[in-house]
């Protein structure tokens, strides 16, 4: 459960840089946003190989 409520805190913290970048054309929080966005995609493939393994 630890996994997927660090998934939630990193698309609530993505969600303030994605305002910025598209609403403001903050190129800086778009690049944070990127970074966000692999955090979120390699923390997604942990909790889908946890879950996995205890299927």
């Amino acid at each position: 459960m630890e996994k997927f409520k660090k998934i939630k805190l990193l698309v609530l913290k993505a969600e303030v840089d994605a305002i910025k970048f598209y609403l403001s054309n903050n190129m800086a929080a778009g690049h944070r946003l990127r970074v966000q966005m692999q955090e979120l995609r390699n923390q997604a493939q942990a909790l889908s190989f946890e879950i996995g393994n205890l299927l």
